[in-house]
């Protein structure tokens, strides 16, 4: 297992990137690349549950992290993704301290939490590595919720306070869209928001995370806070290279 908690804890700069294609593949290239942590993604990606065992054997193979973003706020799908052996879950849409606190539930083994323990799985080395990861998995596995609605952000102090959560994660687009602002990242109430989530997860020793669209941006990001940090997507760097390639042909091809 590549634990990230502790290093993502003391507000390190670790860089990641969004993995969308459901490719095991491009999961390897971005693993080799050098990033610390890769999400994959299993709410608005190509990819499914079908796909994520490929794509976290090719992650393995690298030193990245592999974060894994699950559909929804629910313990049966944080159980079934944490018996593959990510480093981490990203809960998506979490409002309120309550379902924080459920998500955290969900990640650890009792007394601190209600995940289901079997020991022929991935994560505890198909049984052979069961007591070691069973012994670790509590303190080490990385919990990260999303903050992407108003409500989020109106109570995001009381989210940074629950024991167990670990990254406090802006999506910036559902954020925008709930203020009223979609896509204007510059708008001074998305601003205030990122400030407010960033000086929550500080004065609650949590690190503040957001994916950003392009690598212009990462300093500034930085600089307000943020140190879980991803820029684009297997999918999105796929689309553009191919655009571009396309666009080469035009000064040769006559009406293009």
């Amino acid at each position: 297992m590549k634990y990230l908690r502790e290093r993502v804890l003391k507000r390190e700069v670790l860089a990641g990137t969004w993995l969308n294609l459901g490719s095991n593949v491009t999961a390897e290239i971005a693993g080799r690349a050098g990033f610390d942590w890769l999400l994959v993604d299993l709410e608005h990606g190509s990819g499914d549950e079908a796909y994520l065992m490929g794509q976290l054997q090719a992650i393995s193979a690298t030193d990245a992290a592999a974060i894994v973003r699950i559909p929804w706020n629910e313990a049966p799908r944080v159980k079934r993704t944490l018996d593959l052996g990510p480093s981490g879950i990203m809960v998506p849409y979490v409002n309120t301290a309550e379902e924080a606190r459920r998500a955290v539930a969900a990640m650890r083994y009792p007394p601190e939490g209600v995940r289901g323990a079997a020991r022929f799985t991935r994560a505890a080395g198909f049984s052979m590595d069961f007591d070691r990861y069973f012994a670790e998995a509590n303190a080490n596995l990385l919990t990260v919720v999303q903050i992407e609605t108003p409500q989020a952000v109106e109570q995001v102090e009381e989210i940074a306070a629950i024991e167990g959560v670990d990254v406090l994660f802006v999506g910036p687009l559902d954020l925008s869209v709930g203020l009223g602002i979609p896509g204007q990242n510059m708008h001074p109430d998305f601003r205030a928001a990122l400030k407010r989530v960033s000086e929550a997860a500080r004065r609650n020793s949590k690190a503040a995370g957001i994916l950003l669209a392009s690598a212009d941006q990462i300093a500034p990001t930085v600089a307000d806070g943020f140190t879980f940090v991803a820029v684009g997507s297997d999918g999105g760097m796929v689309a553009a290279g191919m655009k571009s390639l396309r666009s080469a042909f035009q000064s040769v091809q006559k009406g293009s």
